[in-house]
């Protein structure tokens, strides 16, 4: 829309000005002038309709006779300059004219005004910048009602269209632009909403753009000198919309953010930060080289009982590959909790994948829009209930462990848990927090560079301490270091109520379970109050507006106490198991009873609520609320009950597929796997530098899919299997 209403303003200048202002040729040669204190004086265009003007250099005194003389070398090389002009120049300078240059002669910043004389002339002189920095600004394309309206421009060639001789140096700027229909006419309407792809994301300009897009927002490259502020930009921008646009039929605000405006960086100088992230990689990766070496070529380093020994061995590649690949578990472990942990951890990989493929322009966006308004997109927009399952289980393991110290010990070593927990998940997530503030923002380039990766950065250097005491869910989600890493504090806070949990149950059994299950109900009724009275939704319908995913993040999404319903649930089948044990036999009749339960849960929890994710559902609070409230119930019931016909063998084949061995590798790099994906997705998405065009096969991309498994296995050998070996030899067990 930015680009028609140009075209169309362009258009109207064309014509009433007259072909004459196209063929005028700049006689002033800009080299010889420069900007002074005493103003702009002396050479015009020999065609009276220009108005640039330029001072002369003030080494040289301008008096009548000079003029007479400047305007006699003029006149006698006239003839011989148009004709020239007119050779080569004509076509392309009536091209140019036809789609104006982005100039801001106008500007109040002194030095960004000459740099914009200066490039409008050598612009006329088809000098090779200044073309450069014409056609790296975004044109307007074709397809705009198919959504092929986010532009970038050419983005290397911007930071390259650079002439030393003036000092311009090109700058790369992705304004924002918020476009609405302001009256009753359909047909605008219609159009804005073909234009903006039925706003699959309804999004506003003070919305936070690094972690959800702005799918409604248009993206528009702009290529100007660096001396041009993003504030000057803005107002030239607005002031060429305001011109050509009819505000009583077209509402518009615009935004040129000063982190999306980018130069080409020649040098790099390393941070204090940057160098200490290096020397710490390097230090791992050379303890992991000494380590694999001596274990290779000695057995004493594995048999040795000094703690240095200790230490070394646990980074041996050697030994942390083996331990990788090892099939054996212990005989009290649940084993189809393997499987179901790697069916929920690739479901939540493609919510994760279709999230961060709404950051990229589209050529047919508006087509790709209208194939993601169907019911079956439930896949991907249900991304909040694969997280239940997780947490699920891990009440699950941590009643039955802390049930087996009870039954021991008689009590669980509380600082020893905590601590060996904190051993074991802080060390991998520190690893990739300081790789991507530290190291990633380094290694790449693109117009959303600075958005997705360098914003991420800017967070977690301000707040990763949060992450390390596991409290970063609680300050809003648009501030957590690694957004992602939410479900590692919800968890870990959970966790911290466990022993007390676990402990009541296992002392008072009665007592205990009604206390339980009226916190769990208590947790369902804070969910369905959020959400009836905050119009939030755990389920992304059609046109959610980012403002509200927001609020149901952090009104209920990301708080412990609205995740404690399915946490307690884990802790109730873990008691169970543990109380019927594995071989605990069932009637026929009960157990196909139990799967059509089951499957009723699943239709509750899954089949029902995929209406919402249809482009003409109109959002209703109730659905939304009842979604909140029970959804993650009926989900968890459904997955229980696999858990506990395959532990105590009732479930036949689908016990032998849930508990296949092979699970058990996934599960082991299921944390790095949920920890590395979304780096790579925003690696990928802040390096494209052009529409793409959409097709379902977008969401199967290979290469990045085993980037993501060759990453998340390098960081389990490399960091989270050497620190739980540490656990293992130095932390005392209950």
């Amino acid at each position: 829309m930015i680009g028609v209403s140009l075209v169309f303003g362009s258009c109207i200048l064309f014509i009433s000005n007259g072909i004459g202002l196209i063929r005028a040729y700049d006689q002033c040669n800009s080299s010889l002038f420069v900007d002074n204190d005493s103003g702009f004086m002396g050479c015009n265009r020999m065609n009276k309709s220009s108005i640039q003007q330029f001072a002369y250099k003030p080494n040289v005194s301008l008096n009548n006779n000079n003029i007479s003389v400047l305007m006699q070398v003029i006149n006698e090389n006239l003839i011989r300059q148009e004709a020239e002009t007119n050779l080569h120049s004509l076509t392309v300078q009536n091209l140019i004219y036809a789609i104006p240059p982005m100039a801001l002669v106008n500007s109040t910043n002194v030095l960004c005004k000459k740099h914009s004389q200066i490039y409008l002339e050598e612009l006329e002189k088809l000098t090779m910048w200044a073309l450069k920095m014409y056609d790296s600004s975004a044109k307007v394309p074709s397809g705009i009602l198919n959504g092929n309206i986010n532009q970038f421009g050419d983005f290397d060639q911007c930071l390259n269209a650079n002439d030393q001789s003036s000092g311009i140096q090109g700058q790369y700027c992705l304004a924002y632009v918020e476009m609405d229909a302001a009256g009753d006419n359909e047909k605008i309407k219609n159009i804005i909403k073909l234009m903006h792809s039925h706003s699959a994301f309804r999004s506003r300009l003070e919305d936070p753009g690094h972690r959800v897009p702005r799918f409604s927002t248009i993206n528009w490259a702009i290529c100007t000198p660096a001396s041009c502020s993003p504030s000057d930009i803005e107002q030239e921008i607005h002031t060429l919309l305001s011109k050509y646009v009819n505000t009583n039929e077209i509402r518009f605000r615009l935004k040129v953010d000063p982190n999306m405006c980018q130069t080409l960086r020649k040098s790099y100088v390393p941070t204090t930060g940057s160098l200490i992230a290096v020397l710490t990689f390097g230090a791992l990766f050379a303890t992991i080289a000494l380590s694999t070496v001596l274990d290779l070529l000695s057995t004493r380093l594995q048999e040795s009982k000094s703690s240095l020994s200790k230490f070394i061995y646990s980074f041996s590649l050697k030994r942390n590959i083996l331990q990788f690949i090892n099939l054996n578990e212990s005989p009290d472990s649940i084993k189809s909790i393997h499987s179901i942990r790697a069916i929920n951890a690739f479901m939540l990989l493609a919510s994760h994948k279709s999230m961060a493929m709404f950051f990229n322009p589209y050529s047919n966006r508006t087509q790709m829009a209208e194939k993601l308004g169907k019911r079956w997109t439930v896949l991907a927009r249900a991304a909040s209930l694969y997280t239940d399952p997780f947490i699920f289980m891990s009440g699950i393991l941590t009643c039955t462990t802390f049930l087996r110290h009870l039954e021991r010990k008689g009590k669980i070593n509380i600082p020893n848990e905590y601590l060996s927990r904190y051993v074991r998940l802080v060390p991998t997530m520190g690893a990739i927090i300081l790789f991507c503030t530290m190291i990633l923002p380094n290694l790449g380039s693109g117009p959303q560079w600075n958005l997705v990766v360098k914003q991420h950065a800017d967070i977690c250097e301000k707040y990763w301490w949060r992450n390390f005491l596991f409290i970063h869910n609680l300050f809003g989600f648009k501030n957590v270091c690694l957004s992602h890493t939410h479900h590692i504090g919800i968890d870990s806070q959970l966790f911290a109520l466990s022993p007390l949990l676990v402990w009541t149950l296992w002392k008072w059994p009665k007592k205990s379970l009604v206390a339980m299950i009226g916190l769990a109900a208590f947790s369902t009724g804070l969910r369905y109050y959020a959400t009836m009275t905050k119009k939030l939704n755990l389920f992304i319908n059609y046109s959610s507006s980012v403002s509200t995913m927001y609020d149901t993040a952090d009104f209920s999404y990301v708080l412990p106490t609205h995740r404690l319903t399915v946490y307690i649930m884990g802790i109730l089948l873990g008691y169970l198991l543990k109380c019927v044990g594995p071989n605990y036999k069932m009637k026929s009749i009960n157990i196909k009873l139990g799967w059509i339960i089951a499957i009723g849960f699943f239709y509750q929890a899954y089949i029902a609520p995929s209406k919402m994710g249809d482009m003409n559902y109109v959002y209703n609070v109730i659905d939304a609320a009842n979604y909140a409230a029970f959804a993650p119930i009926c989900w968890c019931i459904f997955f229980g009950w696999i858990i506990f016909i395959s532990h105590t063998g009732n479930g036949g084949l689908v016990s032998e597929v849930f508990s296949w061995k092979g699970f058990i590798i996934l599960t082991r790099f299921s944390y790095t796997f949920y920890l590395t994906q979304f780096p790579v997705f925003f690696y990928n998405v802040g390096s494209n530098r052009a529409p793409l065009e959409y097709s379902f096969g977008l969401m199967c991309d290979i290469h990045e899919f085993l980037v993501t498994i060759f990453v998340s296995i390098a960081l389990t050998v490399a960091v989270e299997m050497p620190f739980n070996n540490i656990k293992t030899a130095f932390i005392r067990k209950s």
